[in-house]
């Protein structure tokens, strides 16, 4: 299962490869990007290939997961206040407005407490809101399937996009691989669960990652 896992990360990384080139470089510096484990709850900072920083953060809830992939920062706002803190970096996630941000809650910092985006402290954000710029590359990692949610109609996520890519590979689905479930991703799935005698209730659940072949 580990290491059918890993490919799928990989395909993941290889598809939501966004940014363009693999790094971004400042007008007067070295090639910049963000790698964020969601297992370590770490973002690391990177300068032509180094690593220069590394600031613990809080990621997304069981049941909204931080988006697993490439990406890169599209918008950078101050004083957003709030839960959003005193800095924001958004993110090209197609399915929903994530971001890198500060917090009025720092006792969070470490655990995965946050709807999806990336929390920091706040003098840790305003120190990363200075070093990077708008299209820097970020490089989420970690497993989509860590939570095996049961995804149905309006779940959005890294999870629904491999169960839709699926679902098109094995000739189920016609509609856009966008990360949102919706009633055509509903409707390719109760064919599939169809066709394998499963329970068709257009719910994606542990028997159907197993039946479409997402874990062994």
């Amino acid at each position: 299962m580990r290491a059918l896992r890993i490919a799928l990360c990989v395909c993941i990384l290889a598809v939501f490869g966004l940014g363009g080139n693999a790094h971004v470089r400042a007008e007067s510096g070295p090639p910049m990007r963000i790698e964020v484990d969601t297992d370590a709850h770490r973002l690391t900072v990177y300068r032509d290939g180094i690593a220069i920083r590394q600031y613990p953060v809080a990621l997304g809830r069981p049941d909204s997961p931080t988006p697993i992939g490439h990406w890169k920062v599209i918008n950078k706002y101050k004083n957003w206040g709030g839960g959003f803190g005193t800095r924001w970096l958004g993110l090209n996630v197609p399915w929903g407005i994530y971001g890198i941000h500060g917090t009025n809650r720092p006792h969070s910092i470490g655990w995965s407490a946050s709807a999806g985006c990336i929390r920091m402290r706040n003098q840790d954000v305003e120190e990363l809101y200075e070093m990077i710029r708008v299209g820097t590359p970020v490089r989420i990692i970690g497993d989509p399937l860590k939570y095996m949610r049961r995804l149905k109609d309006g779940d959005i996520g890294t999870d629904v996009w491999l169960v839709q890519d699926r679902l098109r590979r094995l000739g189920f689905y016609r509609g856009p691989c966008n990360g949102r479930f919706s009633l055509s991703t509903q409707a390719a799935l109760k064919a599939f669960e169809r066709s394998q005698h499963l329970p068709v209730d257009g719910v994606v659940s542990v028997r159907d990652y197993h039946a479409l072949g997402l874990i062994e």
